[in-house]
This record gives C-alpha cells, sequence and structure tokens, in this order.
C-alpha cells in the first residue's frame, strides 16, 4: 500500500492525512456521476494514504453517505468518516432550511450512521447555524451523541468567532469547516483563524481549489455541465469570471515555473498556512487525485508565498462565493 501523506492533528485528538478528500461532487451539484468510478477513486483515495472522507446527509440528498459507506465497507480501520447535518433536506431533494432542534440533531445521526453503515461517525459537524435555536442547545444535543458512543469528535461549519466559543464551551470543538483558498480568503480576515489557534481547533479546508477554478482547466462557463450549481455561482457569471480568470493565470504563472499545475500550487498554498489545516480537495477523477495528493510534496519558499499572496491577494475575487449562503453568525 502506497502512504506518502504525513498526519495532521484537529484538535485536542483527531488524527487525520494532511489533505482529505470531499465526497460531494461524486452524488451531486458538479453534473453527471457514477457510484462505481467514485468508488474506484475513493479506494485509490485510501491507498494514497488519504485517511479523512468529508460527506453530509444533504449530498443527493442522502446518496453520498450511503456511496461512502458502501465504499469503506471493507476497509473501515483507519478511515476517519465525517460527515454533517443541519441543511435539512427532503427525499425529493427540496430544501426545508437551517436546523439546529436538539431532537433533529439526534435523528439525524442515527440517520447518518444507518446510511454509512457504521456504529461510530469519527467527525460530526453542524453543517451550518441554525439562527433560530441558539448554539448551546444544539451542541447540547451533539455533546449527548458522544456521551452515548455515536460519535467521537465534533465539529462547526462555516461560524464566526462567537458561536465557535459559544459551541466549544458546551463540549470541545475538534474542526471547523470552512471554503479556504485562494480566491476565498475570508478566514484571515474575520477573527476566526486567531479565535480558532487560540482554542486549539483545526481548520479543515473545503473547495480549497475554488471549485475548480484555481485548476485553470475551466476556460468558459459553458465547459461546465448544464446540471452544474456553478453556473450560479456568482463567481462564474459575467464580469466576474473575466477578472477571476486574470487571477488564475498569474497563479499558473507561478505554478509553471516551479514545474506543477496550478491545483497544486492552489493546494500546497492551503498546506503552508499551518499543520492545523486541512484541505478536502473533491474529485471524480483518479488522475486528479493523484495530483492533488502529490501537492503534499511540494515545499514553498518565504518567496514564493509573497508571490502568492501578491498574485492573489485577500477580497481579490470577484463575485459572492454563494448566492446565499455566505457565513453568517448566530
Amino acid at each position: 500500500m502506497e502512504e506518502r501523506l504525513k498526519p495532521r492533528r484537529l484538535g485536542q485528538g483527531l488524527e487525520v492525512s494532511s489533505l482529505g478528500l470531499g465526497c460531494m461532487g461524486m452524488s451531486e451539484f458538479y453534473g453527471a456521476s457514477d457510484d462505481s468510478t467514485a468508488i474506484t477513486t475513493i479506494h485509490r483515495a485510501l491507498d494514497l494514504g488519504v485517511t479523512m472522507l468529508d460527506t453530509a446527509d444533504m449530498y443527493g440528498p442522502f446518496t453520498n453517505e450511503k456511496l461512502v459507506g458502501r465504499a469503506i465497507t471493507s476497509r473501515r480501520d483507519g478511515v476517519i468518516v465525517a460527515t454533517k447535518f443541519g441543511n435539512e433536506r427532503a427525499e425529493d431533494g427540496s430544501r426545508l432550511g437551517i436546523n439546529g432542534r436538539p431532537e433533529y440533531v439526534i435523528s439525524a445521526c442515527d440517520a447518518s450512521l444507518h446510511r454509512l453503515g457504521i456504529d461510530c461517525i469519527d467527525l460530526y459537524y453542524q453543517h451550518r447555524v441554525d439562527r433560530t435555536v441558539p448554539v448551546e442547545e444544539t451542541w447540547g444535543a451533539m455533546k449527548q451523541l458522544v456521551d452515548a458512543g455515536k460519535v467521537r469528535y465534533l465539529g462547526i461549519s462555516e461560524a464566526l468567532p462567537d458561536t465557535i466559543r459559544r459551541a466549544h464551551a458546551v463540549h470541545p470543538v475538534a474542526a471547523l469547516q470552512s471554503e479556504w483558498s485562494l480566491w476565498s480568503r475570508d478566514p484571515e480576515d474575520n477573527g476566526v483563524l486567531e479565535t480558532l489557534r487560540e482554542l486549539g481547533i483545526g481548520f479543515v479546508a473545503y473547495s480549497p481549489l475554488g471549485r475548480g477554478f484555481l485548476s485553470g482547466e475551466i476556460r468558459s462557463v459553458d465547459d461546465l455541465e448544464p446540471s452544474d450549481f456553478r453556473r450560479m455561482n456568482p463567481r462564474f457569471q459575467g464580469d466576474n469570471f473575466t477578472k477571476n480568470m486574470q487571477l488564475v493565470e498569474r497563479v499558473r504563472q507561478i505554478a509553471a515555473e516551479k514545474h506543477v499545475t496550478a491545483s497544486q500550487l492552489a493546494l500546497a498554498w492551503v498546506l503552508a498556512q499551518g499543520d492545523d489545516v486541512v484541505p478536502i480537495p473533491g474529485t471524480r477523477r483518479i488522475a486528479y487525485l493523484e495530483e492533488n495528493v502529490a501537492s503534499a510534496d511540494i515545499v514553498l519558499t518565504p518567496e514564493d508565498l509573497r508571490r502568492i499572496d501578491e498574485a492573489a491577494p485577500v477580497g481579490s475575487a470577484a463575485g459572492m462565493r454563494y448566492p446565499d449562503m455566505s457565513s453568517v453568525d448566530a
């Protein structure tokens, strides 16, 4: 078995590979998918030393957890399963809103355990903060899940400092999962990183490749399938797309000088932000997976980091991250 990824620690005790694998796009959002190919990719990731698989009940909805569960049936040992609750959806895919009610937390966990085919979730996130329910109540129920042995570690996603502190006071937060990349540098500018490091909480960076934009492979919105949700993303539209392509070209130039791909440079930059940071790039293709994993071997010098920072400074991306799901505090 090939293993090339060094471990990193999230919170006070959860050890994971320096890169995880985001599984969302294997079931929804990025166009047509194939379960057999996805499972093959997951198995290749495990062979390469990737230990953390990231999913959520809303992906599919519900089908992505089942897919991950099938993929790890004979390989549960050593796999860190991370899933989420809180973005409630119906079986037909319709969105029911953000739900942080304690009774829902318990039922959502039980349903996820069943779909995943496991008896304990390694890392369970509150996917979005429910502003109608005090976070202390939501986290009280999450703590019950830990006490019952159904969950090992707890996380929260897209929360700001006050909410993180309130949740942490109820039960230690192992990880915050938020978007962080060369075109989404909000965590560096809103007090989140300082809070996490003060409290000893890890950072799991989703969309570290800017939903594929930073790869340089997307040259036009027409490169995306008709069902791809990125067509509705403000950063992929109109003048924003054109301006963001200029950012990508600057990153590609630096990558070419280092004889790596733009994707690898972008991932290496996230990895260089600290040993408490774990990016979880998603892909359905083994070739891209292997390219992503190889980014862990790239060493960026202080001069490299300075040039990258100049090429893609905080706030340089054009357009909102989402049309309606930007980070909010409760």
